[in-house]
C-alpha cells in the first residue's frame, strides 16, 4: 500500500473532489493551495484504478459553478471502450507508471534530417484486419509491415495523431486527451514497442501533434474554457474546435496556461515515446512565434543529443517561420504539391513556378531541411486519383507518376510519401476510401513503381548532392516542354535530372551545357552513358525524367 498523490490545476475553480473505483465513485475532498492545485491523496495497492474528477465548472456554457465530472487533462490511460472514458492509473511498486515497456534499441544511430526520407501513415489505414467489415489497422500490424518499409527504404516514418479521440475511428485531428494514447489502435507498451521497432532498423518517428485546438469536449474546456482557450474563434472559416489561447498570462501564477499545458504535454511525448520529431498541425492558426520558439526549443532540450525535427503545417507556407529567426526547422512545401501536381497531371507548364518549388531558395528558403516535398498527403486524393480524373490511366498514368516521384526526390528538401503513393494506390479522399489496398503490388505496374521508388528513395538517401541546397537549372526548352537541372555537393558528388513534361517522345534529345564530360549512370534506368563537348544525348520518353549520377 502507498500514498499516491492526485493533482488538478484549476485555480480559479471554488471546488472539487475525486471520484474513483477506489472510493466506490464517492467523493474525495480535495484542497487546492496557492499554487491552483486541488490536491488529495490515497492509499492503493499495487493495480489499475479508473478515475475523475468533479470540479464547479468555470466555463461560460455551463450554469454558474456547475458540478460536472471531468477525466484528468493529464490521464496517461483512457478507458477509451467506455462512453464514461474514465481516467485510469496505474500502481507498481508503490509509483505511478504508464506501463512496464522495457526499450531495447535507444543506443541505435537515427538518420539526421537532411538525409530524412518520410513516409506519412495513419494507423487504422495503413494495415491490419483487412478481411473485417470495417477494417482497421493498430500499431502491432505498423510493426508487420516494417520490413516492407524498409526495403522501400524509408527513413523515417510520420504517424497522423495518435492522441485519444472520441469513438473509435478519426484521423486524430480532433484530440481529447493529450497525454492518452488511441485505444482503437492497441496499448501504450504496443506503441512503444512500434516505436523501438522502428529505431531498430534505423527510422525515426515523427508525431502529428495537434497544438492549436483540442476537441470540444476536451477536459480543459469543461474546466474553465477561457482560462486555456480563446473564448471564439478568431477564424471561423478555419476553426476545428476550441483554440488554445498561447497569449494568456496568469499574472497570479506567473503562468501562461495553455503553454504550460502544452509544454507539459510535449515534454511527456518526447520523454515517454521517445519520439523524434513533430509535425505541428494548422501552424498557420496557432499564430503565436513566440509560443513555437518556445515550444520547439523545450522539444530539442527533452530530445537531448538525438536529432529532433520540428516542422511545422503553415498553408500556405511563408519561409518566415523557419529561417533566421523561425522557430521551425521545416515546414510542409504546400506550393510543391500544387505547382508539381499540376505539371504532371499536364493542367499547366509554367518553367518559372516549376523552377520555384523545385529550388525553394526561389522563394525564400535558405536550407534543405526547410521545405518538407510532396505530391499527396492525408489532406489530398492520391495521385493517382487526380490523374484518373483528367482521364490519365493505365501506362499513361504511371508514366506521369514516376516523373513526380523523381521531383520529389531530388528537389531541394526533405521528401515526404503518402502511405499506398509508392504502388499507385488510387482511391479518393474519402473516409469510406481511406484504407490501403495492398492487393495492389500484385499488378505489374503497381510493383514496377514501387521498384522505381525505391531506387530513387536508395538515391536520396545515399548520395551527397541530394542533401545539399545546391540546385542550377542549366536547360530549358519550353518549345518541346523540357528542363534540366543538376544537385551537387562540395566533394565531387553530382547528380543531373533532365525531364520531359510533354506528350512527345524525343529521340536523341541533345542536352547542351551538360554539367561535366565523362561517363554517366543513367539511374533510373541502370545503364552508362557518355557526355562530351559540354552535352548529352538521350531518348526521352513522354513524360519521363531522365536521372544521370556522375561516376
Amino acid at each position: 500500500m502507498a500514498s499516491i498523490e492526485f493533482k488538478l490545476f484549476a485555480p480559479y475553480n471554488k471546488d472539487a473532489a475525486l471520484i474513483g473505483s477506489f472510493s466506490d465513485w464517492q467523493e474525495i475532498p480535495m484542497q487546492k493551495g496557492k499554487d491552483g492545485y486541488f490536491q488529495t491523496t490515497v492509499d492503493l495497492e499495487d493495480g489499475t484504478y479508473q478515475y475523475k474528477f468533479r470540479v464547479q465548472s468555470k466555463s461560460w456554457f455551463f450554469e454558474p459553478d456547475q458540478w460536472v465530472d471531468v477525466t484528468d487533462p493529464y490521464a496517461t490511460n483512457i478507458d477509451g471502450n467506455s462512453s464514461e472514458e474514465n481516467s485510469i492509473v496505474r500502481i507498481k511498486e508503490g509509483e505511478r507508471i504508464v506501463d512496464t515497456y522495457v526499450w531495447q534499441h535507444d543506443d541505435k544511430p537515427l538518420p539526421p534530417d537532411h538525409a530524412l526520407v518520410i513516409y506519412e501513415l495513419h494507423v487504422a489505414d495503413f494495415s491490419g484486419g483487412e478481411n473485417d467489415p470495417k477494417p482497421r489497422g493498430q500499431y502491432k500490424h505498423v510493426i508487420e509491415k516494417l520490413d516492407y518499409l524498409c526495403e522501400l527504404g524509408i527513413n523515417a516514418i510520420e504517424l497522423m495523431p495518435v492522441k485519444e479521440y472520441p469513438g473509435s475511428y478519426s484521423w486524430g485531428y480532433n484530440p481529447r486527451h493529450f497525454f492518452a494514447t488511441e485505444t482503437s489502435y492497441g496499448t501504450t507498451d504496443e506503441l512503444k514497442r512500434l516505436i523501438d521497432e522502428c529505431h531498430a532498423r534505423g527510422i525515426r518517428v515523427l508525431m502529428d501533434g495537434i497544438y492549436n485546438h483540442s476537441e470540444a469536449s476536451s477536459p480543459l474546456t469543461q474546466i474553465d474554457h477561457d482560462y486555456w482557450y480563446h473564448h471564439q474563434p478568431r477564424d471561423p472559416d478555419n476553426n476545428w474546435g476550441p483554440e488554445f489561447n498561447y497569449e494568456h498570462y496568469d499574472e497570479a501564477l506567473e503562468t501562461y496556461p495553455a503553454r504550460r499545458f502544452i509544454g507539459d504535454c510535449v515534454r511527456f511525448w518526447v520523454r515517454e515515446y521517445h519520439i523524434d520529431g513533430i509535425r505541428y498541425d494548422a501552424a498557420r492558426q496557432i499564430a503565436n512565434y513566440d509560443f513555437m520558439h518556445w515550444i520547439v526549443q523545450e522539444a530539442k532540450q527533452t530530445a537531448g543529443a538525438k536529432p529532433f525535427y520540428n516542422i511545422a503545417e503553415h498553408i500556405p507556407e511563408t519561409t518566415s517561420i523557419t529561417n533566421l529567426d523561425g522557430p521551425m526547422d521545416g515546414c510542409w512545401h504546400d506550393s510543391f504539391y500544387h505547382c508539381v501536381l499540376e505539371h504532371i497531371c499536364g493542367d499547366t507548364f509554367d518553367l518559372e513556378r516549376l523552377k520555384d518549388v523545385l529550388d525553394a531558395k526561389r522563394q525564400g528558403f535558405l536550407g534543405t531541411t526547410n521545405v518538407v516535398n510532396y505530391l499527396t498527403n492525408h489532406d489530398h486524393n492520391h495521385v493517382m486519383a487526380e490523374l484518373g480524373e483528367r482521364g490519365i490511366l493505365d501506362e499513361a498514368a504511371f508514366r506521369r507518376r514516376k516523373l513526380g516521384a523523381v521531383l520529389v526526390m531530388t528537389a531541394m528538401g526533405v521528401p515526404l510519401l503518402w502511405m499506398g503513393e509508392e504502388f499507385g494506390e488510387y482511391k479518393y479522399n474519402t473516409q469510406d476510401q481511406a484504407k490501403i489496398d495492398w492487393t495492389l503490388l500484385d499488378g505489374d505496374q503497381n510493383r514496377s513503381l514501387f521498384d522505381y521508388y525505391k531506387g530513387l528513395i536508395a538515391l536520396r538517401k545515399n548520395n551527397p548532392a541530394l542533401h545539399t541546397e545546391n540546385v542550377e537549372f542549366f536547360h530549358e526548352n519550353p518549345e518541346v516542354r523540357v528542363l534540366a537541372y543538376t544537385r551537387w555537393n562540395n566533394e565531387g558528388a553530382r547528380v543531373v535530372i533532365v525531364a520531359n513534361f510533354s506528350d512527345n517522345f524525343l529521340a536523341g534529345y541533345t542536352v547542351p551545357n551538360f554539367p561535366t564530360d565523362g561517363t554517366w549512370h543513367e539511374w533510373t534506368g541502370d545503364y552508362d552513358i557518355d557526355s562530351g563537348n559540354g552535352q548529352l544525348m538521350t531518348d526521352l520518353g513522354e513524360w519521363e525524367a531522365k536521372v544521370f549520377v556522375w561516376k
